[in-house]
């Protein structure tokens, strides 16, 4: 179930900008490729990403007329922050209405107890720690072909696939070098239903990555890795699990 098909947002912008001020000061727009029409594109991502989390964990909370959950943020007064919903009477629409943001203090919540949890999206914390002892195994066909147009000049020129590759290959071997030292270089993203890592592209200068390339564990015992990611993306998937420390990502 996806949020927008389980409530009804009459003002989704203004709700999302309200959200944003309520919890803790964070930035979250996109850094490299701003987007003009929405202000808090990451946020917005976020609370679907959680939504969707929770829904298929059982983990919104019901009343008779009312559903609520958790959005895993806090205001800066370290209160949770709650999205509460009516339900709506139009057959024809959404189950419910977005109604407002709560914080748990707020005497409008008191209808459900206890407060439903925040989500979760591991049971073991090694899911979060890339394992130096395997090999990553890239997809060069499909990082490449599939996902040339995110790649910068002059590696997203048509002509320069077999140099491209070549960069690939030593950024990789760079990236794998870099969490041998720093196991926080790897981060962790949920994208559907899967705890994958992100590694730093530095394609041209070590010291500024290009784009993120996505790993996963594969139950054969290494890392296949399919695709890659701009900056943007990979952030604003990565946030869904936690605020990224400033780092190669932000």
């Amino acid at each position: 179930m996806e949020l927008l098909d389980f409530a009804w947002f009459s003002q989704l912008e203004l709700s999302i900008e309200i959200l944003s001020k309520m919890a803790m000061p964070e930035n979250w727009q996109y850094r490299h490729q701003p987007d003009p029409l929405h202000p808090h594109p990451i946020l917005f991502n976020y609370l679907k990403a959680t939504f969707s989390k929770l829904y298929n964990d059982n983990l919104i909370a019901y009343s008779e007329d009312k559903a609520c959950f958790n959005t895993g943020l806090l205001t800066s007064n370290q209160e949770e922050i709650y999205a509460l919903f009516g339900k709506n009477t139009k057959t024809d629409m959404q189950p419910y209405f977005f109604y407002k943001f709560h914080s748990e203090s707020d005497r409008e919540l008191k209808l459900f107890q206890p407060l439903p949890p925040m989500a979760t999206y591991y049971s073991e914390p090694s899911e979060l720690i890339f394992d130096t002892r395997l090999e990553i195994r890239p997809d060069f066909e499909h990082i490449i072909e599939e996902n040339l147009s995110r790649f910068s000049p002059p590696y997203n020129d048509p002509k320069n696939k077999y140099m491209l590759n070549l960069a690939i290959r030593g950024a990789i071997e760079i990236a794998v070098k870099r969490v041998k030292r720093n196991y926080r270089i790897a981060v962790p993203q949920y994208y559907q239903s899967t705890i994958q890592l992100l590694l730093p592209l530095c394609l041209s200068d070590p010291e500024k990555a290009d784009l993120a390339l996505v790993v996963e564990k594969d139950p054969e015992g290494f890392y296949r890795a399919s695709t890659c990611l701009t900056l943007d993306m990979a952030y604003s998937n990565a946030r869904v699990l936690a605020k990224q420390d400033p780092d190669w990502l932000i």
